[in-house]
């Protein structure tokens, strides 16, 4: 494994992640984060978001819905509007939350990977569970000033994960 706070690779944006690219990696299951990976906190996936999704689904890849939020209505709501299924109170990094959505989905960890903006949460948690990890930047950081200490603290990390992914992108 892995050192475990280092993702696999880097993207500035989930829809940099080639659906084409992940595929040919022999991903079949994409677990990505919600809050400031798919949509700001607070907000649902914007029609870009929702394309991609559609073209992760035509590229024979799953988009699952792996959250931590505390808010029950959440995930429900945003899985929804993107038509996948999801999972809600994960309790990310710890593995069972990731190790449910692949029994739910029939993947195993070398055909799953996980994309996130937290080191702490995503990275962590996926390369616990032994799936490929990818980071994107978070979407907005504005309200809340824990964010901005926690993406303080990550930014070593962030700066040693995996190099960009150059060849996922469209």
């Amino acid at each position: 494994m892995p050192f475990p706070l280092l993702a696999d690779r880097t993207f500035r944006s989930v829809l940099d992640i080639s659906p084409q690219w992940l595929a040919g990696e022999g991903i079949r299951l994409l677990l990505a984060d919600l809050d400031n990976t798919l949509a700001p906190y607070g907000e649902e996936p914007d029609e870009a978001v929702r394309a991609w999704a559609g073209s992760l689904a035509a590229a024979g890849v799953d988009l699952f819905l792996l959250s931590n939020s505390r808010k029950p209505a959440r995930p429900g709501r945003c899985a929804g509007v993107l038509g996948i299924p999801f999972l809600g109170h994960a309790g990310k990094p710890k593995t069972g939350g990731f190790f449910r959505a692949m029994e739910r989905m029939g993947a195993a960890p070398a055909e799953t990977a996980v994309v996130g903006d937290q080191i702490f949460t995503d990275i962590l948690g996926g390369n616990r569970a032994g799936v490929r990890t990818l980071l994107v930047e978070p979407i907005r950081l504005a309200g809340n000033p824990g964010r901005y200490l926690r993406y303080a603290v990550e930014w070593p990390f962030r700066a040693l994960s995996g190099h960009p992914g150059e060849e996922g992108r469209p």
